[in-house]
């Protein structure tokens, strides 16, 4: 996985924890492809200040996951269910972690 999918990754388990511009940020750069300069524009700021806000965002996620480890434990769990030889166990635990 590379430097970009773990960052999306983490998006969806801490963006809430972001700013607002923060996050309108991020998806304009992660989900909707924009350039920096696109994204300047449209907020009416400097790309610098986008570029500026877009790295402090990718650090805050960085530190979330470090101090809270939610995805790295999802991992874990996951692969310890995929482990489990029972399907209707099985499916019910996945049920419950895609909740």
């Amino acid at each position: 996985m590379n430097d970009r999918d773990l960052i999306i990754i983490l998006f969806d388990y801490y963006g809430e924890l972001l700013s607002d511009g923060q996050k309108n940020y991020f998806i304009d750069y992660y989900f909707n492809n924009l350039s920096l300069a696109e994204i300047a524009e449209n907020f009416n700021v400097s790309r610098n200040a986008v570029s500026k806000e877009l790295k402090l965002s990718v650090e805050k996620l960085n530190n979330y996951e470090e101090k809270l480890k939610l995805y790295s434990r999802d991992k874990k769990l996951r692969r310890l269910v995929d482990q489990i030889k029972d399907d209707d166990i099985k499916e019910k635990i996945n049920k419950i972690l895609d909740e």
